[in-house]
């Protein structure tokens, strides 16, 4: 079996996220692999790399970016004052699905959440993704709330 290597993204690493993220047809975000578009996502990766509470991932394999994720640390005043893991953007690369890695990327969140002494870790999936959301209900988690977007744009 290949080994999955998980680290923090490098600016390096940008072009073969964008692809990813362009490649999803659901996700309805609107990326693009267009090359007029590739500064908004370098500003993106310098925000966020800046960021003392975000931390963006790739995972590895073979030398090959075969998924993403991101995760924020947010503390609220509700659970006293406690702070939570949320994890985003988790997508792996269409012709390595099914392969273990996005299991892989969600433990290694856990785990980073557990060793950080987060309250809790959670997570919105689209609701169109039937298929994510028994893979993350495979995982522990359990659907708990319902969300809501307001588009600004």
């Amino acid at each position: 079996m290949t080994q999955t290597i998980i680290r923090e993204a490098r600016s390096a690493d940008v072009a073969a996220l964008v692809a990813i993220f362009a490649a999803d047809d659901l996700g309805g975000h609107g990326d693009t692999t267009a090359p007029e578009a590739f500064g908004d996502y370098l500003r993106a990766f310098e925000r966020i790399a800046l960021s003392r509470n975000q931390t963006l991932y790739v995972a590895e394999r073979e030398g090959q970016v075969v998924g993403t994720f991101q995760t924020m640390i947010v503390t609220s005043l509700v659970g006293r004052g406690s702070s939570s893991m949320i994890i985003e953007a988790v997508q792996t690369r269409g012709d390595m699905r099914g392969q273990g890695i996005g299991a892989e990327m969600i433990e290694f969140a856990i785990a980073e959440a557990k060793r950080r002494g987060l309250r809790l870790v959670q997570l919105t999936s689209n609701a169109g993704r039937k298929d994510a959301h028994r893979f993350y209900e495979r995982l522990g988690f359990k659907q708990s709330h319902l969300g809501f977007k307001m588009a600004l744009k």
